[in-house]
């Protein structure tokens, strides 16, 4: 994976658009990759579901705390991508008072898909869904990859760990340190 360039696709995001007033003041905008990745340094994270127990009370609120240090290490912003549609993502960025993470969707799976990320997760009742991994991203290519050890369709677990931002931080930070040496 490192090295490799992001697939390109388009997101169909949903943003507040104040001008349209009532109970429901959004518009669909559509964002291609090219909108997150070109000319950053960013975190990427993928997961199996938003409202998902690791995801809402690990992984997302982590990346959320630790995104100052993030910025130290010369990351210029955090991505959340899953499998949900906008409205779902939304409704969990809304629920987890985000600040700093966005969040990305990729309702049809398409980007998971070309990421070569999506797996079966029918023995949960959710249909197809990225398996957890994270990466973080120079100018649209793969500079560090990190994904959870047990990649199947219909995984009787969901590992959490190579992929949290703790382990992240930490590869960032030792890059540095040898980067000095």
């Amino acid at each position: 994976m490192i090295g490799k360039k992001v697939p390109s696709v388009t997101f169909r995001t949903r943003v507040r658009d104040e001008s349209i007033g009532g109970p429901n003041p959004f518009r669909w905008e559509d964002k291609a990759s090219a909108d997150y990745f070109s000319g950053k340094r960013v975190v990427l994270f993928s997961l199996p579901g938003a409202f998902t127990p690791t995801c809402s009370t690990y992984q997302l609120p982590d990346f959320e705390k630790l995104h100052g240090e993030f910025q130290q290490q010369g990351i210029d912003a955090i991505y959340c991508i899953s499998v949900n549609d906008a409205f779902v993502m939304n409704a969990w960025g809304k629920s987890q008072n985000l600040e700093n993470v966005k969040l990305i969707p990729d309702g049809s799976g398409e980007f998971t898909r070309k990421m070569g990320m999506l797996v079966a997760k029918d023995n949960l009742g959710f249909g197809m869904r990225s398996w957890r991994y994270a990466a973080v991203i120079n100018n649209g290519r793969i500079e560090k990859w990190f994904e959870e050890e047990g990649f199947s369709d219909n995984c009787d677990s969901d590992p959490y760990g190579v992929s949290s931002p703790q382990n992240i931080l930490e590869a960032l930070k030792a890059d540095d340190v040898a980067e000095a040496a």
